[in-house]
């Protein structure tokens, strides 16, 4: 149960909803870019969040099938990944705990992402600046994959 409604709300939505906005991008004919919001746990599996990963993981996947559908279009489709987040829900889930200090061991710049570092990437995969960056997962994770 808990893997259909995660793959299904992770997944089958974004797809949908890609297909509409694509649909309107390539009938104007002026290209563009679809960022989706992926995670780091696509890459590197956690322990006890085998569902979420496998979910994740198939984003990706997505999102590279989708650049190559979309790439003739001018279209770029790529994702960032970001590691823990600390918006308001993440500040309550890693602030103060054991599982914490285990993550943030693994993050070679020493802290969780902010919201405004992943909407940083975001805006430059968005951007001109990376005209030339299709089908990308973009790693936000402060190193964490490079360990």
């Amino acid at each position: 149960m808990a893997l259909h409604f995660m793959f299904h709300s992770e997944n089958v939505q974004l797809w949908f909803g890609v297909r509409i906005v694509a649909r309107g991008m390539k009938a104007r004919g002026s290209g563009g870019s679809i960022v989706n919001v992926s995670s780091q746990a696509s890459q590197c599996a956690i322990r006890d969040l085998a569902v979420y990963c496998a979910t994740k993981g198939a984003l990706d996947m997505l999102t590279k099938g989708m650049a190559l559908e979309l790439g003739p279009h001018q279209i770029r489709v790529n994702s960032v990944n970001p590691t823990v987040v600390m918006t308001e829900r993440g500040r309550l889930a890693w602030s103060q705990s054991e599982k914490a200090k285990t993550m943030m061991a693994r993050v070679p710049l020493g802290r969780f992402a902010e919201v405004e570092d992943i909407v940083n990437s975001i805006l430059f995969l968005l951007s001109d600046k990376s005209n030339m960056t299709n089908g990308v997962t973009l790693p936000v994770d402060g190193g964490f994959l490079a360990c």
